[in-house]
């Protein structure tokens, strides 16, 4: 497991140390230093799990638990044909647990959005949870990608389709983080709402 800390201020990348030591070869952290942003930590934590050697899996997720651990084996298995699989909120329903009302309708109407601008069909475009096969993830140009915010993940699911990459999609239970705060702010909903034109015109 790599923890990917970005500076955090109440000391996440100190607790991960710890475990590290405490389960050496297993646990691995990674201290960001540059700009700070969620694009850029994706960018360094899924090329430093490329460079690993005897893996044939790599998983993203949120370490607050609300990607719920207990999915990962569904999200290998599903790998095993297809290049990306996303653990999506949308695909029956909605499952999202201790959200607002108006976070799940902004939520649903960005992934709309997404879909309509790219042509994108996932029903969660902006699922942070996902599992990619090494090879299919070492093909992503991520050195190239610009988005910073949540923006991100759209961008590298769209280079993936461009790419031919086999997309899949298995439900999970999202659940809200009990502690901490949520990054969404305006400069990331601006963001969010360019990048999916930024992408139809100019990749």
């Amino acid at each position: 497991m790599l923890v990917v800390d970005d500076g955090s201020p109440d000391g996440t990348g100190s607790l991960a140390d710890e475990l590290a030591v405490a389960h050496p070869g297993r646990i691995e952290v990674l201290h960001r230093t540059g700009p700070r942003g969620l694009g850029r930590s994706y960018v360094d934590g899924l090329k430093m799990a490329v460079a690993q050697p005897d893996v044939d899996l790599v998983c993203q997720m949120d370490a607050d638990l609300s990607h719920d651990p207990a999915y990962l084996p569904s999200l290998a298995a599903s790998a095993a044909e297809h290049d990306v699989v996303i653990g999506s909120r949308y695909l029956n329903g909605v499952s999202v647990v201790n959200w607002p009302l108006h976070r799940i309708f902004l939520s649903a109407f960005a992934n709309r959005y997404i879909r309509a601008v790219t042509s994108l069909t996932p029903r969660d475009c902006t699922s942070g949870f996902r599992c990619w096969r090494r090879d299919a993830l070492a093909r992503l140009p991520l050195d190239s990608m610009v988005s910073d915010g949540y923006a991100f993940l759209v961008e590298q699911l769209y280079l993936a389709r461009q790419l031919g990459c086999r997309v899949r999609e298995v439900p999970i239970i999202f659940i809200e983080r009990r502690e901490g705060a949520s990054k969404l702010s305006a400069a990331v909903l601006l963001e969010s709402a360019i990048v999916p034109w930024r992408l139809r015109l100019t990749r």
